[in-house]
C-alpha cells in the first residue's frame, strides 16, 4: 500500500497525525453503529418471521370463519350481509430512526358507518369473519413495516461494513505510513542537518588554527 506523498515537515507530520485520529474515532463510530444496526436488523427479522406465521394463521382463521358463515346462513345470506357493511380502514404511517436510519411505523385504525346490518340480521360467524378480517389488515400492515425496515437496515448495514473495511484496510493503514514516513524522513534530515553543521564547525576551527598559526 503505497503512502500518501507528502512534503516532510513538521506542519504536515502534525496534520497527518491529526488526520490519522479522526479517521481512527470515525473507524471505531462507525464499528458501534454498525454493531447497534446489526442488532436491531436481527431483532426485527426474529419479528418478521413470528409476525409472518401471525398473518398465515390470521389469514386461515378469518377464511375459515367465512366458511362457516357460508355454512350457517347460506352463500346468498352472506353475500347480501357484505353488501351491507361499510367499515373504513385507515392506514397511518409514521417513521421512526435508528442510528440516522428512517424506519417506517404502521397503524391501522377502523371506523364503522351506516348502513349496517342489525345483530338480528348478523350471525355469530359473520361477525367473527369481520374481526379476522379486521385482525388481518392489521397485521399485515405491521409485517410489511417489518419488512420494510429490514430492507432499509440492511442496505445501511452494507454501507456502513463498507466504510468500516475502507477505513480499516486503506485509510488508516496509509496514513500511518504516512505519519512513519514524515517522521522517518524528519528524523534523516535532522541527522543530514546535525552531521553539516559538525562539518561546518570542523572547518571553522580548522580555519582558525590555520589562521593562528600565522
Amino acid at each position: 500500500m503505497a503512502a500518501r506523498n507528502v512534503a516532510p515537515t513538521k506542519t504536515n507530520l502534525i496534520s497527518t497525525r491529526q488526520e490519522l485520529e479522526l479517521a481512527q474515532q470515525g473507524h471505531e463510530l462507525l464499528d458501534q453503529k454498525r454493531n447497534i444496526l446489526v442488532i436491531e436488523l436481527l431483532a426485527l427479522v426474529d419479528q418478521a418471521v413470528d409476525f409472518e406465521t401471525k398473518v398465515n394463521g390470521s389469514i386461515a382463521g378469518a377464511y375459515r370463519h367465512l366458511e362457516e358463515a357460508v355454512l350457517a346462513g347460506g352463500r346468498l345470506r352472506v353475500q347480501h350481509l357484505s353488501s351491507a357493511v361499510n367499515i373504513e380502514s385507515k392506514i397511518d404511517l409514521a417513521s421512526r430512526k435508528v442510528m440516522g436510519v428512517r424506519l417506517p411505523v404502521v397503524g391501522t385504525d377502523f371506523k364503522e358507518h351506516a348502513p349496517y346490518f342489525t345483530p338480528s340480521d348478523s350471525s355469530f360467524w359473520i361477525d367473527e369473519a369481520i374481526e379476522s378480517f379486521k385482525d388481518v389488515l392489521a397485521l399485515v400492515g405491521k409485517l410489511a413495516e417489518l419488512k420494510v425496515s429490514i430492507m432499509r437496515l440492511a442496505r445501511e448495514v452494507r454501507r456502513t461494513i463498507r466504510k468500516v473495511n475502507a477505513l480499516e484496510k486503506i485509510a488508516i493503514p496509509e496514513l500511518h505510513e504516512t505519519v512513519s514516513l514524515i517522521q522517518d524522513r524528519l528524523e534523516e534530515n535532522e541527522r543530514d542537518g546535525f552531521v553539516l553543521m559538525k562539518m561546518v564547525k570542523s572547518r571553522l576551527e580548522a580555519k582558525e588554527v590555520h589562521s593562528g598559526t600565522h
